[in-house]
């Protein structure tokens, strides 16, 4: 991969980001609402298929780069660390799905009750009880344990896009504590002060001293 074809690929992957991101925030969903209204149950439907349709051919453009081997798992160790990782985030992914609403999160529940959310969770309880009692947001963790251990060997496009990825499921996981803090203010910021927003800080200090 020459020094031009990175650079071509990073723009194109913070591009995708940047307009995933502009596209769920809730500014351009209420402009909707007030300018296209029957729009607005389709919007996250709409959402999700437009992501899908322009990531799927970029991490196809990707893959299809040459590029040296920037890190790899290595033998036996490293396919257990990735397994082991990749079995963590099946657990967090699945945790997740006893409090997100997974229809909402693919845009049908808005279809057919008319609304617009484009929260992962309409559940304003924030108890900090099984995966949520690690982390705030699980699938956004298991994502990123997801895109750095799906691969044996990680080259230089992949490392590129994966880097770019995490970065953007950081920011993201940002802008979906401003929505929710938004949405349900002091409730939310009680489960702050309980629970680490990705990485789970909070909940090892707690087991490590009992």
């Amino acid at each position: 991969m020459t020094v031009a074809q990175g650079i071509v690929l990073a723009v194109l992957w913070m591009s995708w980001c940047a307009v995933h991101s502009l596209l769920i925030d809730t500014s351009v969903s209420s402009w909707v609402k007030v300018r296209q209204p029957r729009l607005v149950c389709w919007y996250r439907l709409l959402y999700n298929g437009l992501a899908l349709a322009t990531f799927l051919p970029l991490a196809a453009y990707t893959h299809l780069l040459d590029g040296g081997v920037v890190f790899r798992w290595p033998g036996w160790g490293g396919a257990l660390a990735r397994i082991l990782l990749l079995g963590t985030a099946l657990l967090l992914f699945r945790g997740g799905a006893r409090l997100y609403d997974f229809r909402s999160f693919l845009g049908i529940d808005q279809l057919r009750q008319g609304n617009s959310s484009v929260l992962l969770s309409t559940n304003h309880g924030f108890l900090p009880v099984g995966v949520f009692g690690i982390t705030r947001h699980p699938w956004y963790l298991g994502s990123l344990l997801t895109i750095w251990s799906v691969f044996e060997n990680y080259p230089q496009p992949i490392v590129i896009a994966a880097g770019i990825l995490s970065l953007y499921l950081v920011i993201g996981t940002l802008l979906e504590e401003r929505k929710i803090l938004h949405e349900y203010g002091d409730s939310y910021r009680r489960y702050q002060g309980q629970v680490s927003m990705l990485f789970p800080w909070k909940w090892l200090k707690k087991l490590l001293t009992g």
